[in-house]
This record gives structure tokens, C-alpha cells and sequence, in this order.
């Protein structure tokens, strides 16, 4: 961990990172890609010390309330969080000031600050998008070492559910000859279903190597698939897509799981709503008579 002091939070489109670099292993993470300049060693994570003044000092100042978000680049709860508790101070400021929060993680820490997420639900909106790649719990911790499991991503998104907070799962990567099956797919959208998830975005059955992420994912492939890498580098050369040769029937099989069970799997749909500021009727009532 190092610190550094920053001249700005939030973006244009009002997502911030409290963090840089991640400690969870995922051996796909597009965020090692070197488009995204982290000079800094990935494990080693950089904290934004001033990252929380910024946040309050930018919302003093938005002339109309809107979504915020973090999680794009790192996830928000990896194990420094608990230290610093720095997605938690801006959780209280989002509440204070009255404006929405969407978070995109991986962990079931998420769940430490369930308090603050319902309350700004119950003002706003407030959205958890999760992360699930793979229904073999075995599998998952070579593919995701240092993170919850597939199986405790389920169960968090069940007591979500359960404190009324909606749920959004990506379901990416699914990574090319090891998790491309249709038993794979059908395991994570049955817990998507149990879960009751509002929606899920998938880009298609594949992954994206960039040069940096390219390299990390393959010395893992050379660590974890012997003579995986060959293939790979055989079937896709130096591509940036790498789509599975069961694209098109395991899309067939998202998109009809999804349309059985009323989940929403239309990816524009699912952003104009997590885009989407809300502000709840009790709320507006409320506030007349502050």
C-alpha cells in the first residue's frame, strides 16, 4: 500500500476510484492492461488519501443530484477497505447529500456496509452489481484466488435481495475451452434466478487481452492449464476479442434463461437504469415538511 495525493475524484460520467491495483488475483483483470498506466506494482495497492475530501467538495458543488459509481477499474472491497473504510465514508456521503450509488464488486464484504446501502436506497437508489464467471467452486478459486467464491457472491446477492436493494451480475469473463460450458452458464443463471437479480450484462462468451493483461493471464494459463497458453495463442493469435466457439449457443441459452424468468438481459436497458437517478416518492414527502 502507498499513498498519493490527487487533484480530482469524480469522473465526467461521475464513477470515482478510491483505489489502484487490487490484491484479488483474477487472472483475466483487464485493469493490469498497460493502457491504464498503474506503474505502480499491481498488488501494491495506491490509496487516494485526500480521496474523500474531493468526493464531499464535488458534491457541494453538482447543481442536480445524480448516480454515483465505483468498482470499474478496482474492485471497491478489497481487503485494505477494512482498514481504511474509505467506500464506506463515501457511502455516508452519498447518503448525506442525497445522491444514488452503484458499486461493481467481486466480495461479499459488500454486505459490512448493508446499513448504509438501504438507507440510500430508501431516499434514492442504490444498485450492487456483482461479478459471477464460474459455477465450479474449484475452479473458481484458481480463476479468482484471493476473492469470495461463486457460491458466497450467490448468497450475498440473496441477503441483498432480501433488504431490497436491487441487483445487477456481469456475467463476464467466460474464458475460451476452461469455463465455456453450458453446465457452467446454467449453474450461474440458476443462482441469478434464486437471487432474483434485476438484470444481467453479458457481452458475449469470450474475453478481452490487451498487451499487460495479455501477458499476466497467459504466465497463469502456463501456471494453472498446461499447454492452455498454446492454444490459445494457436486459435487466437494476438487478438483483442477472443470469442468462444460456443458463442452463439451459449448466447442463445443466456437470452432464453433470461426471458423465462423476467430477468432483464437487454445490456442499454440495464445502463439507462443504473444511470438513472431516482428519487422515492416517501423521500420527496419527507423532505416537504424538513
Amino acid at each position: 500500500m502507498h499513498f498519493v495525493h490527487t487533484k480530482g475524484i469524480l469522473s465526467a460520467k461521475n464513477g470515482m476510484n478510491l483505489y489502484r491495483g487490487c490484491s484479488h488475483g483474477c487472472i483475466y483483470c483487464d485493469s493490469r492492461s498497460s493502457c491504464y498506466h498503474i506503474e505502480h506494482d499491481f498488488e501494491d495497492i495506491e490509496v487516494k488519501e485526500n480521496a474523500i475530501e474531493l468526493l464531499e467538495n464535488a458534491l457541494l458543488r453538482k447543481r442536480s443530484k445524480c448516480m454515483l459509481g465505483t468498482g470499474s477499474m478496482t474492485d471497491p472491497y478489497i481487503p485494505l477497505e477494512a482498514e481504511l473504510q474509505n467506500v464506506r465514508k463515501a457511502l455516508l456521503l452519498a447518503e448525506q447529500y442525497d445522491f444514488g450509488f452503484t458499486l461493481i464488486t467481486k466480495s461479499s464484504r459488500v454486505l459490512r456496509d448493508i446499513d448504509l446501502l438501504k438507507r440510500i436506497n430508501e431516499k434514492t437508489k442504490c444498485v450492487i452489481q456483482m461479478t459471477l464467471t464460474t459455477f465450479d467452486e474449484n475452479l473458481c478459486k484458481k480463476l479468482e484466488p484471493n476473492v469470495s467464491t461463486t457460491k458466497e457472491r450467490f448468497e450475498t446477492l440473496k441477503q441483498l435481495n432480501e433488504a431490497g436493494i436491487p441487483t445487477v451480475v456481469w456475467l463476464c469473463p467466460i474464458l475460451p475451452f476452461i469455463n465455456d460450458t453450458e453446465e457452467n452458464i446454467r449453474g450461474i443463471l440458476q443462482y441469478c434466478i434464486e437471487a432474483k437479480v434485476f438484470g444481467i450484462i453479458c457481452f458475449g462468451m469470450g474475453l478481452t487481452l490487451r498487451e499487460g493483461s495479455r501477458e499476466y493471464f497467459y504466465s497463469q494459463l502456463d501456471e494453472l492449464f498446461p499447454k492452455m497458453k498454446e492454444k490459445y495463442i494457436k486459435h487466437y493469435g494476438s487478438q483483442y476479442a477472443l470469442n468462444s466457439p460456443n458463442n452463439i449457443r451459449l448466447m442463445k441459452l443466456f437470452h432464453q434463461l433470461c426471458e423465462e424468468n423476467d430477468i432483464i438481459h437487454d445490456n442499454k436497458q440495464i445502463f439507462e437504469y443504473l444511470n438513472l437517478f431516482e428519487r422515492k416518492q416517501n423521500s420527496i414527502q419527507l423532505s416537504l415538511f424538513d
